[in-house]
């Protein structure tokens, strides 16, 4: 069975909320449509096993960033609350654009960051790499080996940033 587009954006969503089972709640819960969390487990058992727990920790995650909605009801025998949980398919596209808003304010103040910073590097111990008042107190002498710290050229980290933020921001203003 093929998926249209906004089936494959909501299992790659999911995927960012609890992998494999985040996708077999989601998948679950289109093919229901309304359920309640223990109808959502009990179809998942021929998939796969996935504790009830579980599902419930899924749905309030994407509750939280409003890619479900649950209508609540109170059980007329136990007078518990039963929660009956849709898909929020309409709500997709705004949680995709505000992951990439967060994004790339952090591109920004990385871009920002390595454009008013001069770094230093060590040359045995490539994973060492301090700014210029970072080399200043250490007499710029690394940390690890003790052996001279150089400068180093951020410039092609600065174009690959630039490049990033110029991405999302052609996407954000579509």
């Amino acid at each position: 069975m093929a998926l249209s587009v906004l089936d494959e954006e909501l299992i790659k969503v999911a995927n960012l909320f609890g992998s494999e089972d985040a996708v077999a709640v989601v998948r679950s819960l289109k093919k229901i449509g309304e359920a309640t969390d223990e109808i959502i487990a009990n179809d998942l058992k021929t998939v796969k096993e996935v504790r009830l727990n579980s599902v419930r920790k899924i749905l309030y995650k994407l509750y939280d960033h409003g890619l479900v909605s649950c209508t609540r009801v109170r059980d007329e025998k136990t007078g518990w609350f039963i929660f009956y949980w849709r898909l929020q398919p309409d709500q997709l596209d705004a949680f995709i654009r505000s992951r990439k808003k967060r994004a790339l304010d952090k591109l920004k103040q990385r871009l920002d960051f390595e454009r008013n910073h001069t770094f230093f590097v060590c040359k045995t111990d490539l994973d060492i790499r301090v700014t210029f008042e970072e080399g200043m107190e250490s007499s710029f002498k690394c940390a690890k080996c003790a052996n001279q710290l150089e400068s180093s050229e951020n410039a092609g980290m600065i174009t690959v940033l630039e490049a990033r933020v110029q991405k999302l921001e052609a996407e954000l203003s579509r």
